[in-house]
């Protein structure tokens, strides 16, 4: 991912550059080439990741656009790192630094195999959080990401999430599904994680981005370096906010979003949160050319 940006910008190359620099390493091969299964560790995915949205940013500001043109940003989970660096909260550099260190951390915070996670479809919030409290019996298990579209993914100890499976259908759910990652993300079985990045943040210079950024713990927006420092911690065990989160921007104004970066799901998810937003998944330079074109 990511290579035709490199090739076509300048800009997009000094990115890729700068994460590689702030690594200590080649991490722009990797992505550019894989293998895929080292590129998908959680280490290696949250700074590439970051990478691509960054260079896509640039490459967009090569053009004449602006981060200033959009009213808010945002990011999924690790994509609000993408979304700090990309409205000049934080430096490229930084943020890379940062990703690796949550990398790592949320990979070490649990035993491998010890956790899971599942996403749960067809329930609303209230429904998901009662199947939780009935699988949990004593061990963590706890809605992770508000997808939105009746979309719930849960995480937790692995026999707990096993059992939310099982009860979920039995609870009106149309399927559960278990997901292959490599650790529970963001539930309490992370809190070593949240405790090392509470260390690395606390040395980080967080400025105040360029527009407001909507934090997956809150679900609303700020411009307050202290807050921004706060809420990353707590989204290290606090579940994504993302279905509130958008709405909270198509509440203020927001009817046409730009997925930055590589992939397309967030343009599908907002599709099913609210029919007032519309998104577009910016992620090459034919993306990008064609963006532009439409904004003329």
């Amino acid at each position: 991912m990511g290579k035709a940006l490199h090739d076509a910008y300048p800009e997009s190359r000094d990115v890729f550059a700068e994460v590689d620099e702030a690594l200590g390493e080649k991490l722009s091969s990797l992505i550019f080439q894989g293998p895929i299964e080292t590129l998908t560790l959680t280490a290696n995915a949250q700074p590439a990741l970051m990478a691509v949205s960054l260079a896509t940013i640039r490459a967009l500001e090569s053009e004449g656009f602006s981060v200033t043109d959009a009213a808010y940003a945002a990011g999924h989970s690790l994509g609000e790192y993408s979304a700090l660096a990309a409205t000049r909260a934080l430096t490229v550099t930084d943020t890379a630094k940062l990703l690796r260190v949550r990398g790592d951390a949320m990979q070490a915070a649990v035993p491998e195999g010890a956790g899971a996670m599942a996403a749960i479809l067809g329930l609303d919030m209230d429904a998901v959080k009662g199947i939780c409290g009935a699988a949990a019996d004593g061990e963590v298990c706890e809605p992770a990401n508000d997808n939105g579209g009746g979309q719930i993914v849960i995480s937790g100890t692995k026999a707990a999430v096993e059992r939310a499976i099982a009860l979920a259908p039995e609870r009106g759910a149309k399927r559960a599904i278990p997901l292959p990652v490599s650790a529970p993300f963001h539930c309490a079985l992370m809190l070593p994680a949240a405790e090392t990045m509470a260390e690395a943040l606390k040395e980080a210079n967080i400025s105040a981005p360029a527009i407001p950024v909507i934090s997956n713990i809150a679900a609303d927006a700020t411009t307050d370096p202290e807050a921004i420092r706060k809420r990353l911690v707590e989204q290290v065990t606090g579940a994504v906010r993302w279905n509130e989160s958008m709405l909270y921007a198509a509440d203020n104004g927001v009817t046409d979003l730009a997925e930055i970066g590589a992939g397309k799901v967030l343009s599908g998810l907002t599709r099913r949160i609210d029919k007032r937003l519309s998104a577009k998944p910016l992620g090459t330079p034919d993306d990008i050319a064609t963006f532009l074109k439409e904004r003329v």
